[in-house]
Formats: structure tokens, sequence, C-alpha cells
């Protein structure tokens, strides 16, 4: 997957005034908060490292926060100030990763123009979606076990609206005309289908899993963009 993105926060600006200054009146804050803040990201990203390692060797259900600690190099106390259980922790990743295929889908149809180019990119679309999932033991772990915890199916529900919208204004670009509530949800529909095509297609062999997404593409191509 594409690498995570960063965080920025603004600094105080001390004005000083024109006499000279009493510097115990001088807050040393600014000048101690950035090394701060990169340690505790540079921390909250270990800690998340350390989990996506767990997960991958022995799944989501195994991972015990005392590990992730242990792994992070650091005490289960500093980490429960990051996050205070292990979904926590896994809907973190999870969001990670429905920040970084929304931005996949932008990108893949972002240059689309017409009908044929929108069968192109949403077909390629799908084929470097279903590599992903096959390549990624953590996201498969996670995206697997949605339907077990309310708080990640409603992240899932979320993703599949985000990228719904971006698919109906993709197809509203091309038909200017058509009906956009119903495009919109046609889309969601659509999305939320392919994740669970997706989470199908690795709990059966390759061969079947292969067939099922290309059945599926199939399927939508013809309800969104026939020939």
């Amino acid at each position: 997957m594409p690498a995570f993105a960063g965080m920025t926060k603004k600094t105080r600006e001390i004005n000083m005034p024109p006499a000279t200054p009493n510097l115990a009146e001088v807050s040393p804050a600014p000048h101690r908060r950035a090394p701060t803040q990169r340690r505790s990201r540079e921390r909250r990203e270990r800690i998340l490292a350390a989990a996506t390692e767990l997960i991958a060797a022995q799944g989501s259900d195994a991972m015990r926060m005392g590990a992730v600690a242990e792994k992070a190099g650091i005490s289960i106390g500093s980490l429960y100030q990051y996050f205070p259980d292990k979904g926590a922790i896994i809907r973190t990743l999870a969001e990670r990763y429905n920040a970084q295929g929304r931005a996949c889908i932008e990108a893949g149809l972002a240059g689309v123009h017409d009908i044929a180019s929108f069968r192109t990119a949403f077909s390629g679309l799908i084929d470097t979606y279903y590599a992903i999932f096959l390549a990624e033991p953590v996201m498969r772990d996670i995206w697997s076990g949605t339907q077990a915890d309310k708080g990640l199916r409603d992240i899932d529900v979320a993703d599949s609206r985000a990228n719904g919208a971006v698919l109906a204004a993709t197809l509203a670009r091309l038909d200017p005309g058509a009906d956009r509530a119903k495009l919109e949800s046609t889309a969601f529909l659509v999305t939320q289908l392919g994740e669970a095509t997706m989470r199908l297609a690795i709990s059966v062999d390759r061969l079947e899993g292969d067939a099922l997404v290309e059945g599926y593409k199939r399927m939508v191509l013809r309800e969104l963009a026939p020939e």
C-alpha cells in the first residue's frame, strides 16, 4: 500500500516587545513542542507498525496489547495513552487502508472521459484492489472481521459510501443529464458489493476467486457502462 500521510501542527509566535524582554516571562514551550510532537508521532507510527507485523503473523484475534507494547519497545501504559484498546488500533489501520484505497480510486478515475475509458479504468482498479487483498495479510484480516465488530462495520459502510461518491461523480461527468440520486445509490451499492466480492474471493481457492472477481466486473460494467 502507499505510504501513510503525516500530520502537521501550527506553532505559536512570541511577540517580543521593543525593549529587552524579561526572559523569565518568555515561555520555552515553542522550542520544546516540535521535538515532543515529532517523538509522539514516531511512537504512534512504531505502535502501528508493530501491530501490523503481529496481525500479519498471527491475525488480529490473537494480537494482544502487551505484545504490541513489547514489539514497539514501549511500556503498556504508554501504549494505552495512544490506543485505549486493540479495537482502536485495528480501526486506525482500517481507516488508513480506506484512505489509501480512495486515493487510488480517485487517481484511477481522474482521466476518464468516455464510456470506453471508464470500462478500462474500472477494470484496472478492480484488478489492483484484488491484488492488494491477495498480497496484504493485514488488510485481509481486518476486512474479513468487519462483520464481527460494529465499529469496523460502520467504517466499512462509510468507506463504501465515500468511494461510491467518487464513482458517481465520474459517471455524472460522463452523463450530466443522469439522475444524480440514482447514480449515487447505484455507485454506493457497487462499491459495497465490490468489497464483499473481494472478501469472498480470498476465502475460496485462487481459480474460483479469480472467476468471482471477473464475474463482478462483468455485472458492474453491464449495469454502469454497457458497450
